[in-house]
């Protein structure tokens, strides 16, 4: 056993809201000390829908039959995936040994000592977007290392609003304004002008993030006070609520996800989608699964009163506190977040790189024209609330937002409501 256990912070609650990347330093030599043995390992991931993490993988155990990985997948819904990692955690399980964070939860888990800190000096991080690397540290020190960023995108179908003469739109209310044009052609009978993730789960935190953000207002303000009973957060609320009931948004998006919302979109029942970059390489698939490859482009997402803000998406790659072999699955690190394998992912599944240099490779951009776009709004991007009780607070946004969207509250209620749960997880101790 080691000598010093950090109590979980949900049980100390010392200070509920403590913002990742804040506080002092620390040397590499702790970090290097619990970095050691050598060996299989394994890999704890979401459900690996477009083979590029298997493909990594296979390449790996190809080169060290000793230290090979077994991939081990997670259910697909990222709430489900936190779940089960922090439940091997509390138990105190070596099952998983390397660890695909959603961003995130980096406070989280480093906070609880679930895993183990990582020695800066085996990394160089300057080819790293900086956005992606401020989700790696806690409390000054390094937890993980983003092998995955992400910014969310608008696509659009091209064909369609070439057919009114409509740029993409920059605000919700120029989307409704095209999607009134384009739904009055012929060949967009039947379909819907936009949906996005608004299902009861992360994907709805990060919706409501967005339009909040995009009102010019905040969740929580620089200092981890809530700050969601503003005119700008209600605005941004009750754009999401008036999409449904004007039916911009159509009713069967509120139980979209990533997967079902890509779905609406490549069968060609969406004008709009607001998605993240994996969607860009199933709707062009040439293998007749996509109605729209060859027909849409993507754009940055539209703001409410200006500019869209996107939340920063990501996942970054920690260590297991309670595993063994640890130094395999540094090494794994390294290999995975390398150029090549980042590389890699991005031509197999519109993975988006951490690397900075990739955005900006002539022949990527050619191939990928929607990179530039991307690159941008990941810089732009603004994080979710980075704190040591993630899983509470993203549960509070939910089910008061979800209980708006779905017409049980009114907005300034759901507000209010959210308000006050989030001022009570700060005052726990």
């Amino acid at each position: 056993m080691r000598s010093l256990r950090w109590r979980p912070v949900s049980v100390m609650m010392v200070a509920a809201f403590v913002v990742a990347g804040c506080g002092g330093g620390g040397g590499d030599s702790s970090a290097s000390s619990e970095i050691s043995g050598r060996g299989p390992i394994t890999f704890a991931t979401g459900k690996d829908v477009t083979g590029a993490v298997t493909q990594a993988v296979e390449t790996w155990n190809g080169s060290h039959p000793d230290q090979r990985v077994r991939l081990i997948e997670l259910p697909a819904d990222g709430d489900q995936q936190r779940q089960q990692m922090v439940q091997n955690a509390q138990t105190e399980s070596g099952a998983f040994t390397v660890l695909d964070l959603d961003n995130v939860w980096n406070a989280e888990f480093a906070a609880n000592r679930w895993v183990v800190e990582l020695p800066k000096k085996e990394f160089d991080f300057s080819p790293f977007l900086k956005s992606a690397m401020k989700t790696a540290r806690y409390r000054g020190r390094l937890f993980s290392v983003p092998a995955y960023s992400d910014g969310g995108l608008l696509y659009y179908r091209k064909d369609l609003l070439n057919k009114v003469d409509a740029q993409p739109p920059t605000t919700r209310e120029q989307m409704r304004e095209i999607c009134a044009k384009v739904l009055k052609l012929p060949a967009a009978e039947g379909m819907s002008c936009y949906a996005g993730q608004h299902a009861k789960y992360e994907g709805l935190t990060v919706n409501f993030a967005e339009a909040v953000h995009g009102a010019g207002g905040q969740i929580v303000d620089d200092q981890g006070q809530p700050t969601v009973d503003s005119p700008e957060a209600l605005r941004g609320l009750e754009t999401m609520v008036e999409g449904f009931r004007s039916g911009t948004i159509p009713r069967a998006a509120i139980a979209y996800k990533e997967q079902p919302n890509k779905r609406a979109f490549i069968g060609g029942e969406l004008v709009f989608s607001r998605n993240w970059p994996f969607m860009w390489s199933q709707a062009n698939a040439d293998d007749g699964s996509s109605k729209v490859a060859g027909k849409f482009a993507v754009a940055p997402l539209p703001g409410i009163t200006g500019k869209g803000v996107s939340s920063l998406g990501g996942h970054n790659l920690a260590i297991s506190s309670f595993a063994e072999n640890k130094a395999t699955a540094l090494d794994f690190i390294k290999f995975y977040t390398s150029k090549e394998q980042q590389r890699k992912r991005l031509v197999k599944g519109s993975l988006a790189p951490t690397r900075s240099a990739l955005y900006d490779d002539p022949e990527l951009q050619r191939k990928y024209p929607y990179l530039d776009t991307l690159k941008k709004s990941i810089q732009s991007a603004e994080p979710r609330p980075r704190v040591v009780n993630y899983g509470d607070v993203t549960l509070a946004i939910q089910d008061e937002v979800y209980a708006a969207i779905s017409g049980d509250k009114k907005p300034d209620k759901a507000l209010n409501a959210l308000q006050r749960r989030l001022e009570k997880l700060i005052e726990q101790k």
